[in-house]
């Protein structure tokens, strides 16, 4: 290969979607057995690669040069092939300093916490050193002599000013974790958390209903990755680089999420805005019908609502596994916060906001098969939509124009 990436597991890396936007050189995911490393990097046949876990501190003795950056962290995630000689860099660095940028939090004199201590910790470190941190210290789940256990961190450290966590809690497919609670820590100005599948960590989500700044990974990846492309090419790309490619990267992989009513056109609309932007549709109701085996009233009628509600959110954690989606949900999925929370991991929710008058009752939805029950179900819900939603959408032309009004205002 020309230019890719090496690591252990690569099915869900974004970084050939990225590369490919950045300039467009072929770019590939080539997973390395541990086994297999020796033989890829003593004779490597590429241009030059990213290295990502488990091997950016492995590949370190394969160099015959190490930039400054690189050596002081201790690891490297990009090596160039000179004539045979390989350069080992760290882009990284770059790219933590660019996602700490965007949050807006300054380190200097600051309290900083590190989850974890591998490689990115060390990275993490070396920023907050250099930006002139007062305090550093990084947590670890085992006893270490160079860090802190999550228990002393609860017992001594929650007047901490920032928290970075460099773990791989909160990834997919476990998007439901957090490494760390974060009632108790009054002081916080920033959290970072360098995951980026789910675009929306659980970690970022709860700082964010604290009112604190908060960023998942993935402007970081972008901003490693645009760095990376220039040591590559040898080039230098225009400042706003990284932001275009980051918009354009979220914009593909956040999910489009439509919440409303029955009969609000969810399904058409959004099977109709799937085609339209070349994504994948799902529907929740259809998981729940594909897993329980029958259709939706039969369910009510035998198992009764609280048994359809729990096979429902499982429908609802499927869907927000995964991201390019569109995806309409039940009507009554964003009645448990739990759902909205992890729909909103990897999407943009929008209310599809139809007028009561043109809601109809059918039999195929047990809970609104009359016009009284449909009107009771529409004010006591019709709030908690909105309050759910990112975006309300007039829901009351065609499914066309709304997929339209949709669309538009996603670009």
């Amino acid at each position: 290969m020309n230019y890719g990436c090496i690591g252990e597991r690569l099915g869900h890396s974004f970084s050939k979607e990225i590369h490919n936007l950045i300039y467009g050189y072929e770019y590939e995911l080539c997973e390395v057995r541990r086994e297999e490393l020796d033989a890829f990097m003593t004779k490597p046949n590429f241009c030059a690669i990213n290295v990502t876990i488990p091997y950016k501190e492995a590949v370190i003795p394969y160099m015959h040069c190490i930039d400054e950056s690189a050596s002081s962290i201790g690891a490297i995630n990009t090596v160039v092939n000179r004539d045979g000689r390989l350069y080992g860099y760290n882009t990284d660095f770059y790219g933590m300093q660019m996602l700490i940028e965007r949050v807006g939090v300054d380190l200097l004199d600051k309290k900083v916490v590190i989850l974890g201590t591998g490689g990115t910790s060390r990275t993490a470190m070396a920023v907050a050193r250099g930006a002139g941190a007062r305090e550093i210290l990084r947590v670890s789940r085992a006893e270490r002599a160079d860090a802190i256990s999550y228990s002393e961190l609860y017992a001594s450290h929650t007047d901490a000013d920032v928290i970075i966590n460099t773990t791989p809690v909160g990834t997919f497919p476990n998007i439901s974790h957090t490494p760390i609670r974060l009632d108790g820590f009054g002081k916080l100005k920033g959290v970072i958390d360098v995951v980026y599948n789910p675009l929306r960590t659980e970690l970022i989500s709860r700082a964010r209903e604290l009112n604190v700044p908060a960023e998942s990974g993935l402007y970081m990846l972008v901003a490693q990755a645009v760095r990376a492309s220039e040591i590559f090419l040898d080039k230098k790309y225009p400042d706003a680089k990284v932001d275009e490619v980051y918009e354009k990267v979220f914009k593909s992989k956040e999910n489009i999420v439509l919440i409303g009513m029955p009969s609000s056109g969810k399904s058409t609309v959004g099977a109709l805005l799937a085609e339209r932007l070349g994504r994948r549709f799902v529907d929740t109701d259809i998981l729940v019908r594909e897993r329980a085996g029958m259709e939706i009233p039969e369910i009510f009628e035998r198992y009764g609502e609280a048994h359809f509600r729990e096979l429902e959110a499982e429908a609802v954690k499927e869907a927000s596994l995964h991201t390019s989606l569109v995806v309409a949900t039940g009507g009554g999925v964003p009645m448990r916060p739990e759902n909205v929370r992890a729909l909103k991991q990897n999407g943009r929710i929008f209310f599809l906001d139809r007028p009561l008058e043109n809601l109809l009752p059918t039999s195929d939805r047990p809970l609104t098969s009359t016009k009284d029950s449909l009107v009771k179900i529409y004010n006591q819900r019709y709030g908690i939509y909105q309050s759910a939603a990112d975006t309300v959408i007039d829901a009351s032309g065609d499914a066309e124009s709304v997929a339209l009004r949709i669309e538009g205002s996603i670009k």
